[in-house]
């Protein structure tokens, strides 16, 4: 029995991704629930596991790709004798170019194909069937390059010293490219840019600042560590203590957990906070739902369980959708100050950043202190600067006094 392997659903608005990686090759034996292949969409890589165990029939769509849902990937032969392989690596025949083969394009070459102004029943495709793909149409471009034809009049033979320049600048641009590594960028990087500079171009974007005495904190970690972490299995950090006070300081200031719909502002009644992190596949915000119902240890829990799914590429659609406001710790990577973009529609994102000792008046004494710099990037359109201020400081209020967080004060 042949399975069909089909790209599945990715979840809210999604509808295209990109084949980043197969791990079988056809004619390969695969295990139940084994990877075959991965998918990468704007915000995720998914990973599609063997239904059966059996052998990898066929790869119809290669690594490159682009695919929308329900395109059949390839087939899985259950139980099946490793299949005859065409070609030395498995790799599908060319097939000549024919009108047939012409109809059937994907979103990608279709585009790549219009773009260029080619005929498709003259591109020879090296998918099933025929079927052309992207790298069948790149590879026609490549040899298809015309070259300009050098012709001699008056005005260029008095120009020799030029040509001279310009022939030096190809040389010089041919030596630097091969010194230069050149792939293509991620969905999820393609995206994150799309969406950091519609933030910029839609939003009245502006940053507030402040810097924090991390003492109380600090001391509080120090002095209870050991005895959470017996109790809760789960270390305490710091995030879970800024985590609640944005809590309190957005239940304060419900305008920063509130977004722009059209002509009408939605506030939020829940308080869903994404925590940027860095994963191997680039910039991910995975939210911590109700976080107002959540405790020190619900927190740091959470936090860790989204860390772990973040670095080994399984955040669903679900882990990453949905969040009210987000806070980012640039600190981690030794940042002292910095303007965080919004994640749209979010109107509101906190930025904490390095923990440095420097030196305060304390009631009239200079003492050194561990500092911290915050700020609080907003939306002008929908957050005036007195609440800006006004939540920053509520967030200044509640770290510095931590026992505020447990009164709520």
């Amino acid at each position: 029995m042949t399975l069909t392997i089909t790209v599945p659903e990715l979840g809210e608005s999604v509808t295209e991704a990109t084949v980043a990686k197969w791990f079988k090759s056809p004619g390969e034996a695969v295990a139940l629930n084994e990877p075959l292949v991965e998918l990468e969409t704007d915000k995720i890589a998914l990973e599609i596991n063997a239904a059966s165990a059996g052998v990898l029939a066929d790869i119809l769509v290669p690594e490159g790709e682009d695919v929308e849902v329900g395109t059949v990937l390839g087939h899985l032969a259950e139980g099946a004798a490793p299949a005859k392989l065409n070609g030395a690596n498995g790799a599908a025949p060319m097939v000549a170019a024919t009108p047939e083969n012409a109809a059937i394009l994907s979103p990608a070459v279709r585009k790549l194909v219009a773009e260029n102004d080619l005929d498709p029943g003259a591109i020879a495709g090296s998918g099933k069937d025929g079927r052309i793909l992207k790298g069948d149409v790149l590879k026609l471009l490549e040899t298809a390059a015309p070259q300009a034809p050098v012709i001699a009049t008056p005005a260029s033979a008095t120009h020799a010293t030029g040509q001279h320049e310009e022939r030096g600048e190809h040389e010089e641009r041919a030596e630097h490219e091969e010194r230069e590594e050149r792939v293509p960028m991620s969905r999820l990087r393609q995206r994150v840019a799309e969406r950091l500079k519609m933030a910029q171009n839609t939003a009245a974007m502006l940053t507030t600042f402040n810097e924090v005495d991390m003492s109380a904190v600090i001391a509080a970690r120090r002095q209870y560590r050991e005895e959470f972490e017996k109790k809760h299995g789960v270390r305490l950090g710091f995030m879970s203590f800024f985590v609640k006070a944005a809590v309190a300081a957005l239940k304060e200031i419900p305008s920063v957990n509130a977004e722009i719909d059209g002509t009408d502002i939605a506030y939020k009644k829940y308080y869903h906070i994404g925590v940027a992190v860095s994963a191997p596949q680039g910039l991910v915000v995975p939210v911590l739902r109700d976080a107002d119902q959540l405790g020190f240890a619900g927190i740091e829990k959470n936090i860790a369980a989204l860390g772990v799914k973040a670095r080994d590429g399984k955040l669903s659609m679900a882990d990453l959708s949905g969040g009210t406001f987000t806070i980012s710790n640039g600190g981690v990577f030794g940042s002292l100050m910095s303007t965080p973009i919004l994640n749209p529609p979010q109107s509101g994102i906190l930025g904490m950043h390095k923990i440095q000792q420097r030196p305060i008046a304390v009631d009239g004494q200079m003492e050194i202190r561990p500092m911290m710099y915050l700020a609080l990037s907003y939306d002008h359109r929908l957050i005036d600067g007195r609440e800006a201020v006004t939540f920053l400081v509520r967030i200044k209020a509640c770290i510095e006094e931590p026992e505020r967080l447990l009164l709520d004060l």
